[in-house]
This record gives C-alpha cells, structure tokens and sequence, in this order.
C-alpha cells in the first residue's frame, strides 16, 4: 500500500485528494461538525487543505494532532501558518490551546490501509489509537485513497475503529464486526 501510494503522480494526487475531500464536505457528518481534528498529510496521503479552508470559513473549530512523548495531543489552530514541522518531519501546530478528543465532532484518521468493517492499519506507532481510546467510533472517519480500502485488515482489541471511510469515489459506512 504504502508503495502504491508513494508511487502516485503529483497531478494524480492531487486530483484524487480533491475528489476525496469535496466527498467530505458534502457528507452530513462534516455538515454537522463544530468541531473537526484534520491531519497534515505525509507520504502522499490524502490532502485536507481543502477541508481546513472550509472549515475554517464556516467557523468550525479545527485542532490538529501534534505529537507529545508517546502521546497524539490535538491542539486548536486558526490558519494553516500555525503547523510547524514537528516529529517525524510532519507539520504540527504550535500553540498552546489542547482539544480533547472526545470533544471533537468529527476526526480524520489517515493510515496505510483500512477495511470495510472500520479496521485500520497505520504506521505501528499505536498515535491513534492511544489518543482516540474512549472516543465514540461514529466521530472518527478513515480518509484516503479507494485502493487502500480492503476487504479486510488484522485488528486488535485497543486499534480504533472507522465509523466511516472517505475515498475520492464513495463514503462507505462501515459494517462492525459481530462480535
């Protein structure tokens, strides 16, 4: 996956991650949303630009996920120049203003790969999972590409899990797993 990604053209990826967040801001949940924690996108995932614009317009509050010793804090920003490069060479907000998770309406949740039950593969780190713990799945949704989506990933009792999955063609609500 990551290999596929990485090899996409700018003009692919940039066209795909339109697509992807037009997709969004149409949804009911981003309607909805007062709240939203986006992500600054790395190795060619799906761009959020477009959605920080939006959100920013219609007076949501954006926070973005910035990392604190093993931990994934999401921190209030008001305008794109507020994200620094950070760990991992990632952009990061620099202030001051910490959003709690479960406060949030709405969280993007990049990964490697998702499937369509709501589980998701991320890069091993566990950022995510730590800090979305306790948050309501219907709050977080997968963003990425229709060719990261799986019919089905290994997951673990801690990994977070999609309510739904934003592609650039589809929104896909996620079937839970029976347990």
């Amino acid at each position: 996956m990551l290999n596929q990604r990485r090899h996409l053209s700018a003009e692919n990826c940039f066209a795909l991650s339109l697509k992807a967040q037009q997709q969004l801001l149409g949804a009911d949940e981003f309607i909805r949303a007062r709240s939203i924690a986006l992500y600054s996108p790395i190795m060619n995932e799906v761009f959020t630009e477009l959605i920080l614009a939006a959100s920013l317009q219609e007076g949501k509050e954006v926070a973005f996920p910035r990392i604190a010793g093993d931990s994934l804090e999401f921190v209030r920003v008001r305008n794109h120049d507020e994200l620094v490069p950070g760990a991992f060479g990632v952009l990061e907000p620099q202030g001051s203003e910490i959003v709690q998770p479960a406060h949030l309406d709405l969280v993007l949740v990049p990964g490697v790969a998702f499937s369509r039950d709501g589980a998701r593969l991320g890069y091993g780190k566990g950022f995510y999972d730590r800090a979305l713990q306790g948050v309501l799945s219907e709050k977080i949704v997968g963003f990425c590409y229709g060719f990261q989506l799986l019919d089905s990933l290994p997951s673990e009792s801690h990994d977070c899990r999609m309510q739904s999955i934003v592609t650039e063609g589809f929104i896909l609500t996620c079937a839970m797993p029976e347990v």
